[in-house]
């Protein structure tokens, strides 16, 4: 390979004091050995990727079958999120609550401060400006990441308006009174005992040391899309929330917008990206995929919440992604795609358990492959690709307005008591349905099947504060003139006496969305039941699937007994939180628990 000329980027500084300030600050203690400023360019993208090629950071794949596409193998050590080390500093701990660990600011900034010293000697400190949401949106809020990894700076241009754009703004901003995220991240020495995660909400800041995977060290995503997003937007009248954004076209020519939690292994990606089933397809529905992962609602002056995704990219898990269980990802990361701690064939073409039966040649660590070593590719393997190459990506992600959102669903794994589908009465029932949501353990993971685990709304990994503050926000939306979306919940994953899945799931789950917009349209029909309003088989288009009466009884139904247990258990985990509570969510599940006996 020819020698890598320097790239010269543009502008190198800026005209806001307050960010030339904090870079400044920052590489006097990191102590770099030069300082790029991030222009977003195509030209210092290719830059970038053929310095990390000429020094092995990123491997190249086949160009036949995957023009460019990178192969990155991250430390063995290195290869998912740091929970255990993620802390939430507020002032006052009792802010960040019992669903958060929690340092002093002081203490966490001093710990992090002497691991920042010096730690970027020899290497190049790099100011990100990036934006989450389209640039010219009221809804897209800004920050500036410093790191010393071109791996991240790399995929925060593929995950963010990244570059020039989003520092004009910042500067546009600033001059206003504005404020930008801080974001600070060093690779360290990549050492586990010398790697934490700290954000500080009152200060909109995150400093990362030790870690170049994902959303340790992607800023943009976890860190400051959710943790301290979910804490602005509490103070600025708005949600961040863990959530895809799914548009669903009926033959009319009509879209919905849906946003939908889950937590992991429940099937997000794959409903973000759902293929119709042939007969729908030639009815004429269509699916339009705005976001995969996390979504910004904001009231808008017709009183409906109004989403974008502040994302431009998506960061996915491989293993499993399969032309059978999500054609539209697989087609997606076909080029131009990043991928993390994937194994190879012997043509250097990415390979991961669950894409198809050929057999990989080296593992994700570069070794030849050996089943006695476990899986080829890493369980938490990754792909970072532009949304744009999504065949279903929706042209409305780039609205500035944003989409208007008719339905809000929660979903979980879980084998048995809850149905298939069911729809909170009103909004404060809603914000319970979400607030107690969680999936089942199997015997593999814990030793002990059908352990409930709640991750309300799926943000228990990514709330920046107090879980009953959180659910005291959600309820404030209930106002006077307002048109929430109706709230509804899901769960694809109910099981027989035999233990075998009952609904297919996949495509098939568009059978349900079109119930939920019958519902949103008033055409739908239901039962009143104390848990909410149930469909009845009837009530779905369940033409082509089998299904024994025993398997309709159960995802249509509901177990009076063992909802009796789950209020119970629901009223034991709110009280959790102490008198933060809001006791309008309490004397809901009350309400609901007494409605049962």
């Amino acid at each position: 390979m020819s020698a890598v000329r320097p790239f010269e980027p543009a502008p190198a500084g800026t005209s806001l004091p307050s960010l030339a300030s904090w870079v400044a600050d920052v590489a006097a203690l990191t102590r770099p050995d030069r300082i790029q400023w991030c222009d977003g360019s195509d030209r210092e993208y290719a830059a970038l990727i053929a310095s990390m090629a000429a020094d092995g950071t990123l491997l190249p794949l086949n160009p036949d079958t995957h023009p460019g596409c990178w192969l990155h193998r991250s430390d063995p050590r290195d290869v998912a999120r740091v929970e255990h080390l993620t802390f939430v500093c507020h002032a006052d701990a009792a802010d960040a609550g019992p669903n958060n660990h929690w340092m002093a600011p002081h203490a966490a900034h001093a710990k992090m401060d002497a691991l920042f010293a010096g730690c970027m000697e020899g290497r190049t400190l790099y100011v990100v400006p990036y934006c989450m949401g389209p640039i010219g949106s009221e809804l897209a809020r800004c920050g500036v990441e410093i790191t010393d990894s071109p791996y991240v700076v790399a995929n925060m241009r593929l995950m963010t308006r990244m570059g020039a754009d989003a520092l004009t703004r910042i500067e546009r901003e600033g001059g206003q009174g504005g404020t930008f995220v801080r974001g600070l991240h060093s690779l360290g020495e990549l050492d586990p005992d010398r790697r934490f995660i700290m954000h500080f909400p009152e200060e909109l800041a995150v400093k990362s040391y030790g870690s170049g995977y994902g959303g340790n060290a992607l800023l943009g995503k976890k860190c400051h899309a959710l943790r301290l997003a979910s804490y602005q937007a509490r103070h600025e009248g708005w949600l961040a929330e863990h959530m895809l954004i799914v548009g669903i076209e009926d033959p009319r020519g009509d879209t919905h917008y849906i946003a939908a939690a889950f937590p992991s292994a429940c099937g997000k990606t794959n409903l973000a990206m759902l293929i119709p089933p042939p007969a729908y397809r030639e009815a004429g529905w269509k699916v339009w995929t705005v976001g995969d992962d996390i979504c910004w609602m904001r009231p808008g002056e017709d009183g409906r919440l109004w989403a974008i995704n502040p994302e431009a990219g998506y960061f996915g898990v491989a293993p499993g992604t399969s032309a059978a269980s999500n054609p539209n990802a697989l087609a997606t990361i076909q080029r131009d795609t990043i991928y993390t701690n994937v194994a190879l064939i012997d043509d250097d073409q990415p390979w991961w358990e669950g894409l198809d039966d050929r057999v990989p040649a080296l593992d994700w660590q570069g070794r030849p492959y050996d089943p006695a070593n476990g899986p080829a590719a890493h369980p938490n393997a990754r792909f970072t690709v532009s949304a744009r190459q999504c065949p279903s990506w929706s042209p409305r992600a780039e609205d500035p307005r944003g989409v208007p959102i008719s339905a809000i669903v929660f979903g979980g794994r879980r084998a048995s008591l809850v149905p298939l589908v069911f729809e909170a009465r009103d909004w404060t029932h809603g914000v319970l349905i979400g607030a107690a949501m969680g999936s089942e353990t199997t015997a593999a993971a814990t030793g002990a099947v059908g352990v409930m685990r709640r991750d309300p709304m799926a943000m228990k990994p990514f709330c920046g504060y107090n879980f009953a503050d959180y659910f005291a926000h959600w309820l404030s939306f209930d106002t006077p003139g307002a048109k929430l979306p109706k709230i509804f919940h899901v769960n694809w994953f109910r099981k027989g006496d035999d233990g075998t899945f009952l609904w297919p799931g996949f495509g098939d789950n568009l059978r349900v969305l079109e119930w939920m917009i019958g519902r949103v349209d008033g055409r739908a029909n239901a039962v009143e039941t104390p848990i909410g309003y149930l469909p009845t088989d009837a009530d779905l288009n369940l033409e082509g699937i089998a299904l024994s009466g025993d398997a309709r009884a159960t995802l249509f139904g509901f177990d009076r007994a063992g909802w009796q247990a789950e209020l119970a258990s629901i009223g034991t985990y709110l009280d959790e939180y102490g008198p933060r509570m809001p006791q309008g969510l309490k004397e809901e599940q009350q309400w609901i628990a007494i409605c049962l006996k």
